[in-house]
Order: C-alpha cells, then sequence, then structure tokens
C-alpha cells in the first residue's frame, strides 16, 4: 500500500504520479519496469518516490488494485442491468476487460506476465472465504434460480470455474493477438458450454 504521504499529495501532484506510473506499467511488466522511468515522468526526486512507494511492486499492486476496484463496481451494475444473470453479465464484463481503452496496455502486460499474487489480486471476490464483503454483495445479486446449486458454498465454485475460463480467455486474446471479434466469439462458445453443461443425456 502507499505511504500516507502519497495520500497527503494535492490532487494534480497524485495524478501527475499515477499516470507516470501507470506509463511505465503500460509500457513494460513489473519485472521490468523502472523506477528512474516513473520518476522522470512525473518529474519527481528519486527519493521522493520512496517516500510514496515502498517499491515499484508497492506502485504497481495499488495501480491493480485501483483497476480491479474499478473493474468490480462495473461488475456489480452489470449483474443489477442483467437482472442477476451470471453468464450474460460475464459476457458483458468480458467484453469490457479486452476492449481498447487507456488500460489496455497495462491490462496485456499484467496477463501475460500474471504471477500467482496478481492471480489472486484479480479474483479476491471469488476466492477469498465465503463471507467476504464483495461476495456477499455479488450473491446478494445472482440470480441464483437459474444455477443448479444448492447453497453459496457451491456458487463460489461456479464463480471460480468461471473466472479460470475467463482468465484463460484473456490471456489468450493478448498472447495469441486474435481480434476482440473472434475473442469474443471463442469465450461465448465456452461459456455457453458451461451454461448448458457438457454431458450429453
Amino acid at each position: 500500500m502507499p505511504k500516507i504521504t502519497f495520500y497527503n499529495l494535492p490532487e494534480d501532484k497524485k495524478e501527475t504520479l499515477i499516470h507516470a506510473v501507470m506509463k511505465e506499467f503500460s509500457r513494460v511488466p513489473l519485472y521490468e519496469a523502472s523506477i528512474t522511468n516513473i520518476i522522470k515522468s512525473a518529474n519527481i526526486p528519486r527519493g521522493s518516490f520512496y517516500q510514496y512507494f515502498e517499491n515499484k511492486e508497492d506502485a504497481f499492486f495499488f495501480l491493480l488494485n485501483a483497476v480491479v476496484k474499478e473493474n468490480k463496481t462495473s461488475f456489480l451494475f452489470m449483474l443489477k442491468k442483467n437482472n442477476g444473470d451470471l453468464f450474460e453479465t460475464m459476457i458483458e464484463f468480458f467484453q469490457l476487460i479486452i476492449r481498447e481503452d487507456e488500460n489496455i496496455h497495462f491490462l496485456k502486460n499484467t496477463f501475460l506476465n500474471m504471477t500467482y499474487k496478481i492471480e489472486t489480486t484479480f479474483a479476491r471476490s471469488f476466492t477469498e472465504e465465503e463471507m467476504n464483503e464483495a461476495f456477499k454483495e455479488f450473491c446478494t445479486e445472482i440470480d441464483k434460480s437459474k444455477l443448479n446449486i444448492s447453497d453459496n458454498s457451491e456458487l463460489i465454485h461456479v464463480l471460480q470455474i468461471i473466472t479460470a475460463v475467463t482468465f484463460r480467455n484473456i490471456v489468450a486474446k493478448y498472447s495469441r493477438d486474435i481480434s476482440y471479434e473472434e475473442a469474443i466469439e471463442n469465450y461465448i462458445k465456452e461459456i455457453n458450454f458451461l451454461k448448458k453443461g457438457l454431458y450429453h443425456n
């Protein structure tokens, strides 16, 4: 987490620093990133960087957590808009994640250089203890009558399976550099397999 001095910065200086951090982690993945580039872009001394962050990992995960928080808000909004339909929401959410916007290069570098800590940060809503706040909020909005589950513990497993499929498709999109349309088509096929079930009765 950033140090208290970061949060005490004037908003314009804070935004300049965040922009510099995003620029560097959009250029290269975490392990290749350079604090020198960040401080040059933000026009601050090296010592100031360490007044705000412990190291470049601290800066990266601050940024990643901000993106994840924004995505959680978007996911919940979509879930409500889709009347709790988990599958329709996941398709819409996947489209949001892979769209070409200001975060695209940051997300590409992040997904193509996934570590356990990064994956855990992304999937925290579905992998922590059952009663974490995000899960409780999602659980309230998901229309469980459409799912073949008996309780919330099974819902967690369903969410973990869907998350794994989603991550794999995001990585496939970026690593194979396939088009947006093809990525959506592939994802919908796999989501429909999960929706209908794989076993033919």
